[in-house]
């Protein structure tokens, strides 16, 4: 369990420093992908344990140390999407790619519109439809490099010598989950 702590705590500070230096090193705007909500679904659909909730926990709060206006809005939206997911995949009998892009998605929406009615009150979601069309492009390409982020995790956790074979995390050729 310390080197799946270990090998997330790494990719967290490596997703945040990337989410704060990919708006100065490319021209995004307001599309910057959240990869620390992507290892949280990572983490929800194929960790099941209160080290790894609390894990989620940890990241949501360091977002929070970073960049965070609020102290512990970060901590709580990203533990509730990692719960979101972890249900999302007890109920399903399969979880792949596709799942897992959609899990971002909502997951990037949830966080998003969470933490506005939260900070703001709800008076803060309606009568500007230029903040959904943004929030719906951060989502799509979240989305769209989770599978890259879900790859790569799988990479480390090989190396780190963490994949048990036939588990829903085990990338082998016979068994494709992540493709």
């Amino acid at each position: 369990m310390a080197r799946l702590v270990l090998l997330f705590a790494v990719a967290t500070l490596a997703a945040l420093a990337l989410q704060t230096m990919l708006p100065y090193w490319l021209p995004l705007g307001p599309f910057v992908p959240d990869l620390v909500l992507i290892l949280a679904v990572d983490l929800g659909m194929r960790h099941h344990s209160a080290i790894a909730a609390l894990m989620a926990f940890v990241m949501g709060y360091a977002i929070d140390a970073f960049s965070g206006t609020q102290i512990g809005l970060n901590a709580f939206m990203i533990t509730l999407v990692f719960l979101l997911a972890y249900e999302l995949s007890t109920q399903l009998l399969v979880t792949n790619v596709m799942v897992g892009m959609l899990a971002v998605f909502m997951g990037v929406l949830i966080k998003d519109l969470g933490s506005i009615a939260i900070s703001g009150g709800f008076s803060g979601l309606t009568g500007n439809p230029a903040l959904m069309r943004t929030l719906l492009g951060q989502a799509a390409v979240s989305a769209l490099l989770a599978p890259a982020v879900f790859v790569a995790m799988a990479r480390g956790k090989k190396v780190l010598g963490l994949l048990a074979t036939g588990r829903r995390e085990d990338n082998s050729p016979s068994r494709r989950w992540l493709t």
